[in-house]
């Protein structure tokens, strides 16, 4: 019997990781990517001797990593806790093999990073995030106003409450009716996680900067912290509890892990492979994916379609309107989309002192917080001012540049493409003063001198190379509004046998998500299929055993 075959469309870690579970279920899966290489989002940039990750670089959440390279072919455990008793007690839970376990470790080396992150204030004083208690408690008695440290103990309380419900219990939960979502709403008013984060921090603390402190975290999901909702406190936990990590040799070590994983599972990448169309067919009221037809012509037949590329424009671009009534081309319209990003990939010469002021991940909050986020999000103006998200990952790996040298990028939330802004304009003049200003502030002294490298890209990357509708970067902005049942669904209510993966859809951007929406979707194709959450296929005639 021949197996059924499966075309995930994109290779970004939550199309990697939803292949990899496919070759599991049995599938015989192709992977097709528009770029040259692996990653979408995630991909890398070699030049001048320089690597650099071009997109995600925080990685939480080891276990999901383990789990996906524990997988074998023909063997699916989607039945397997999705937060094994090792990974939750409190006991041991940061011990547990948190920066690779042995399967990992077969494929990519994960290491801790601290500080999680160094968030520095207009006036230069700064926050060591690193999850120790004793630590956070004495940077809130220095920076906090009074009745701070007693308001931490209340927030730190109220955010356990929300990650244990919202994430523990239901972080896995496929919202796909409003009755799922009316199960869980009184708890989540009951927690108070439907008011804005802003607003759920600044119950808490009177300090501007202990505010910021304890909502930006969102911002690295497309989030604004003046509009999310507060259950995205559970982010805090997530990475206090988990921890930050580091893959050695960059996000695209890990991204390469997982295409070597696939492919030991018998599943096919393709590369320069641009998809123009997701093939339907009609059979009375019923519509079904049948393939794909690349950009050069060629037609790919599949049992089913799943695409990791942005939700608007697999559905905007690559889908025929008449086959459309829920994902119409009206509520593409409607659908408020994250911000962008401006990201600079800089070279320079080391002096030695880069660590003095620098870590790892480095924070820098401009001088304005909530008006610049109106600006971003609401007015889509480009400001003059800006806050960064300072990456130097040679400060851990100095492989990943050429001796006596760093590799670094900076990412400067901007808005999306809605508001009209000209890039090819504004993207050099705006990357020679952010430059300038690390420069000029001291976080990097003497850097216009010792660059060698500087490249960089503007949401017309996001749009017209990744195809993000208006450019965005993180998929529908994290509204309550578009959470939940709100927020694209895994399963396409339109057309059978075809589904959705990744940041766009539930439960949303950042890495371990996309890991999530990966099982989420793995779970309904499973269902949809017919196959049990815990199954062996023999590999020579393809006979379904229940294990």
């Amino acid at each position: 019997m021949s197996r059924r075959r499966a075309i995930v469309i994109g290779s970004g870690i939550g199309g990697l990781s939803l292949g990899i579970r496919l070759q599991s279920l049995g599938f015989d899966t192709t992977i097709v990517e528009k770029l040259s290489g692996p990653g979408g989002r995630a991909s890398v940039r070699r030049v001048d001797g320089f690597t650099f990750d071009m997109g995600p670089t925080v990685i939480t959440v080891p276990h999901f990593i383990e789990e996906l390279f524990a997988l074998e072919r023909g063997v699916s455990n989607l039945d397997v806790p999705d937060f094994p008793p090792e990974v939750v007690d409190e006991r041991n839970r940061v011990t547990s093999g948190v920066s690779g376990g042995p399967h990992t470790s077969r494929y990519v080396k994960i290491i801790p990073i601290l500080p999680f992150y160094r968030i520095y204030f207009d006036d230069g004083t700064f926050f060591d995030y690193d999850g120790d208690p004793t630590h956070t408690r004495e940077q809130i008695r220095r920076l906090g106003e009074p009745g701070d440290l007693e308001g931490y103990e209340r927030f730190h309380r109220d955010a356990k409450a929300i990650f244990d419900r919202g994430f523990l219990e239901l972080g896995y939960t496929h919202f796909d009716t409003v009755g799922s979502m009316l199960k869980v709403a009184p708890d989540l008013l009951r927690l108070d996680a439907v008011r804005t984060l802003f607003k759920f921090s600044s119950k808490y603390f009177a300090s501007d900067k202990l505010r910021q402190v304890f909502s930006f975290e969102t911002l690295l999901v497309g989030g604004n912290p003046l509009s999310v909702p507060a259950i995205y406190a559970m982010i805090h936990f997530v990475e206090k509890t988990w921890g930050i990590h580091f893959a050695m040799g960059g996000t695209g070590a890990l991204v390469n892990g997982f295409v070597r994983k696939f492919e030991e599972l018998g599943g096919t990448m393709r590369y320069n492979a641009e998809v123009s169309r997701i093939n339907v067919v009609q059979q009375g009221k019923q519509r079904r994916a049948t393939g794909i037809t690349l950009a050069d012509g060629n037609v790919l037949e599949a049992e089913l379609v799943a695409s990791n590329g942005d939700w608007a424009a697999t559905y905007g671009k690559l889908i025929d309107p008449k086959y459309r009534r829920w994902n119409s081309d009206a509520r593409i319209r409607l659908t408020k989309q994250s911000m962008s990003l401006l990201v600079i990939y800089f070279g320079f010469k080391a002096d030695g002192r880069e660590d003095q002021k620098l870590r790892h991940h480095t924070i820098i909050l401009g001088p304005r917080y909530e008006e610049l986020l109106k600006d971003i999000f609401g007015r889509k103006l480009l400001a003059e001012d800006f806050s960064q998200y300072l990456h130097v990952p040679t400060l851990t790996d100095p492989s990943l540049a050429p001796p006596g040298h760093h590799a670094a990028y900076t990412l400067i939330p901007v808005p999306h493409n809605g508001s009209g802004l000209d890039w090819r304009e504004l993207g050099e003049p705006l990357v020679n003063t952010v430059l300038r200003f690390l420069d000029e502030r001291g976080y990097l002294p003497g850097l216009m001198n010792r660059l060698v490298h500087k490249s960089y890209i503007t949401p017309d990357y996001f749009q017209h190379t990744l195809n993000s509708h208006l450019g965005n970067a993180f998929g529908p902005e994290p509204l309550l509004r578009q959470s939940a049942f709100f927020r694209p669904h895994n399963r396409s209510e339109d057309i059978a046998n075809l589904y959705m993966v990744g940041a766009g859809v539930q439960p949303g951007a950042g890495t371990p998500s996309v890991m999530m929406s990966a099982k989420m979707t793995a779970r309904l194709i499973a269902e949809d299929f017919g196959m049990p959450n815990s199954v062996l296929l023999g590999e020579a005639s393809g006979e379904l055993v229940v294990r």
